[in-house]
């Protein structure tokens, strides 16, 4: 498909719009202290950034019960709403990018493993809020990569899956899309790896946000 038929730009938010990678390991770090269980480690919480929060600590602490797993949840929303102070830039080239893809007729949209409360709170506090017509979170939602929160995007907007584009930097965003009928775009800046990217056959990856703006326009 050439790029310009593209209606519908989907995009992953932590590690593809926002650069948060560092303050979600600082509050999951915090989160596991503060319980009392062992740090699954740096490498471990950075692979599982794009996951709903409840499927993230499955994945990370899968042999403590469902109340100790409660129990860090509940921390470590603690840390990152309200205890950490840990900046969260978006990206180089992300404001400009999406107002002009905006302003060329594009439908801008979001799917994210974060909960409605945090993408409300870094919508209202980077000011995108209002470029975005639809978006869809993981406490709302199957978690990446079930397809859910693309099809009901798809239906908000009432797009065609062939007219939209998902655009992320986890192999979760990968198959989401694919399991959804939807092409896919890579960046390599965020959380995963290229090769682990490339492996899911997006139509292209990027190494910044810039050219991901530069291959829509």
């Amino acid at each position: 498909m050439p790029r310009h038929d593209y209606r519908l730009i989907v995009f992953d938010w932590d590690g593809t719009l926002m650069d948060s990678a560092a303050k979600i390991v600082r509050c999951f770090e915090s989160a596991v202290i503060d319980v009392g269980v062992p740090s699954p480690g740096d490498a471990a919480i950075r692979h599982i950034i794009g996951l709903g929060l409840n499927e993230a600590i499955e994945a990370l602490l899968p042999d403590c019960d469902s109340a100790t797993r409660v129990r860090v949840i509940d921390r470590y929303r603690d840390h990152f709403l309200h205890l950490d102070q840990t900046e969260m830039p978006l990206f180089p080239g992300v404001r400009a990018g999406l107002e002009d893809l905006a302003e060329r007729g594009y439908l801008l949209a979001v799917a994210t493993g974060k909960a409605r409360r945090g993408l409300a709170r870094v919508l209202e506090d980077t000011g995108l809020g209002g470029l975005f017509v639809a978006s869809r979170c993981a406490d709302e939602s199957f978690s990446k990569p079930h397809p859910q929160m693309l099809l009901d995007i798809l239906d908000d907007t009432g797009t065609d899956a062939r007219a939209a584009v998902m655009i992320g930097d986890t192999i979760y965003d990968m198959e989401m899309a694919r399991n959804a009928g939807v092409d896919s775009l890579a960046v390599s800046y965020g959380v995963h790896a290229r090769d682990q990217l490339l492996a899911h056959s997006p139509r292209g990856c990027f190494e910044s946000f810039v050219e991901v703006h530069e291959w829509l326009r």
